[in-house]
């Protein structure tokens, strides 16, 4: 059920869209809006625009989309999905970034300025920033949320990236011996696009386990805390569930 579109056109669609591909709501009809409603709008037109380019809620251009030239590009939920997909894809590749993700929805540039929308007050904006305006109407005028750059990443991205993180760190803990070391290691395989492999292929070549002044290494610590042991063990278990569920 839609709980957060109340009075936009194509909300139950939108809705279903935006959760099917974990993006925010309103950030999926502030796009609409921008696309198809005008400025301080907070709905979209299921209308065929852009010179006859533009097709559904969502003006899927038909020059550089097969699917605009499908009979479902002018279905609401059709072209919302599609729509949510593309926005999807935009930010897992921007890393979560919102506006360089919707400046290349809109010009395929992420650091384009993209279509200018002219405001009723006389502002004139670029895509990516009259979106996050729409944005802001659909969110009562409050809402920052759809700024940071985690907030509309798909979940699925973010939950891999920690996966990869613990798994790096694992990988490392188990070579090395040495906590400090994992840590870096699970960091860079975090934020890397290629994971544990990075962050072994980061690693010194010929590394050898070392001992930090006060810090054992992890062979020691589970031959003499056995709580220590079972905190790994959990570790590990928390890894394989976070990289089942992606």
């Amino acid at each position: 059920m839609t709980t957060s579109l109340t009075g936009v056109a194509y909300a139950a669609q939108i809705d279903s869209a935006a959760r099917r591909f974990h993006l925010d709501p309103r950030l999926l009809a502030a796009v609409a809006a921008q696309e198809t409603g005008g400025p301080g709008s907070i709905s979209g037109r299921n209308i065929v625009g852009d010179g006859g380019h533009g097709h559904g809620l969502f003006q899927i251009d038909d020059r550089s989309h097969a699917f605009a030239s499908s009979t479902a590009a002018m279905d609401p939920q059709a072209n919302a999905d599609y729509a949510a997909s593309m926005l999807s894809q935009l930010l897992d590749r921007y890393g979560g970034n919102v506006r360089e993700a919707l400046s290349a929805y809109n010009s395929g540039d992420p650091h384009g300025r993209g279509t200018p929308t002219t405001w009723p007050d006389g502002r004139q904006l670029g895509y990516a920033d009259s979106v996050m305006r729409h944005y802001d109407v659909l969110s009562g005028g409050t809402s920052t949320s759809a700024t940071n750059k985690e907030s509309c990443l798909p979940m699925s991205s973010f939950l891999s990236h920690i996966a990869r993180g613990v798994e790096s760190g694992l990988c490392t803990l188990a070579t090395t011996g040495n906590p400090a070391l994992a840590a870096g290691a699970g960091v860079l395989g975090a934020v890397s696009d290629q994971g544990a492999s990075s962050a072994a292929a980061a690693l010194p070549a010929g590394l050898q386990p070392f001992e930090m002044p006060g810090m054992p290494l992890l062979p020691q610590m589970q031959a003499e805390n056995p709580t220590e042991r079972q905190n790994v063990n959990q570790l590990s278990a928390f890894a394989d569930l976070i990289s089942s569920s992606v």
